[in-house]
């Protein structure tokens, strides 16, 4: 959806970090205004992430765990494979690095627990927050 905000996002990293900041910007937005926010996004870097987290009051980091070879089994999309040929330039894990979070709240590895384990961890941690 927010990429058909923001059209002229691409995936350099100075483009990523912008979309992250932009995102993270309307994210505080809603924030201040009452409103419950929930983000999901591939954001390799954790500068961006901080200054995100700096944003937002109630920022929850929940770090995804996935294997480059777990993620590229489960791609229905077929992004791995257009770039492992060298069709899509600087993708996350294969020629441009992730660098995980140094502190999140909440880890879930989906290499060790299933899509129910994982699911179950997240609400279970949320639900306490409450």
């Amino acid at each position: 959806m927010l990429r058909g905000r923001f059209p002229d996002t691409g995936f350099t990293r100075r483009e990523r970090d912008e979309h992250i900041r932009r995102v993270g910007f309307m994210a505080s937005l809603l924030e201040k205004h009452g409103v419950a926010v929930v983000c999901s996004f591939i954001s390799p870097y954790r500068q961006a992430r901080r200054e995100v987290r700096e944003m937002c009051r109630r920022f929850i980091e929940i770090y995804i765990r996935a294997s480059v070879e777990a993620c590229e089994a489960r791609d229905v999309k077929g992004l791995y494979a257009r770039a492992r040929a060298g069709q899509i330039a600087n993708f996350t894990g294969l020629d441009d690095p992730y660098e995980p979070p140094e502190k999140p709240e909440l880890i879930v590895d989906t290499d060790r627990q299933d899509v129910d384990e994982s699911l179950a961890r997240i609400t279970t941690y949320l639900e306490r927050l409450l």
